[in-house]
């Protein structure tokens, strides 16, 4: 046999529910949330639920136990959102495959006679014109081309290079002509 407390009480949360449910997702944000929210507060205040009775605005002391539920709901998150117009930092790779192609490169440079390797190194690493190698290296122009042509098709035929940087060889890779 049910008691009149619980009675009242059954009463008051199918008059409650939708109004309460309403206030809960402006609260929240969530309608899962609401719900939760609810049900917690309502819960609560059936353990109270003589002195909700006695309270000059039961409605208020109910409300007030839903709002005191909420903050302390938002108390245990702790999760703080920060608005910005920026996209977060996009995922980086660890740099391995920089240092594999790096010791892959010095490799097969390497392997090309001293003035081709020179050329290379200053035109397509330190960005170079051919003009500025050809002074550089006390030589001339037509050199400087004739270097780069050889040096790159030895490379292409050496095949280490082809694969490095996004199959990009070092004269893809840039440089000024």
């Amino acid at each position: 046999m049910k008691t009149s407390a619980e009675a009242d009480f059954r009463e008051y949360v199918a008059d409650r529910w939708p109004r309460m449910l309403r206030t809960a997702y402006l609260l929240t944000g969530n309608h899962h949330d609401a719900e939760d929210l609810v049900q917690a507060s309502l819960a609560k205040a059936y353990t109270r639920w003589e002195r909700v009775q006695r309270a000059d605005d039961p409605d208020a002391y109910v409300w007030r136990i839903m709002i005191n539920t909420n903050v302390d709901r938002l108390r245990g998150l702790r999760v703080r959102e920060w608005l910005t117009t920026r996209f977060p930092e996009s995922q980086t790779a660890d740099g391995t495959d920089r240092i594999v192609d790096r010791n892959l490169l010095l490799k097969a440079l390497g392997r090309l006679p001293a003035r081709q390797r020179a050329v290379l190194v200053l035109r397509f690493l330190e960005d170079r014109s051919e003009t500025e190698v050809a002074k550089v290296l006390g030589t001339r122009v037509g050199t400087v081309r004739s270097h780069t042509a050889r040096a790159l098709a030895r490379l292409r035929r050496d095949g280490t290079v082809l694969g490095l940087g996004n199959g990009r060889t070092p004269a893809a890779a840039g440089g000024r002509r």
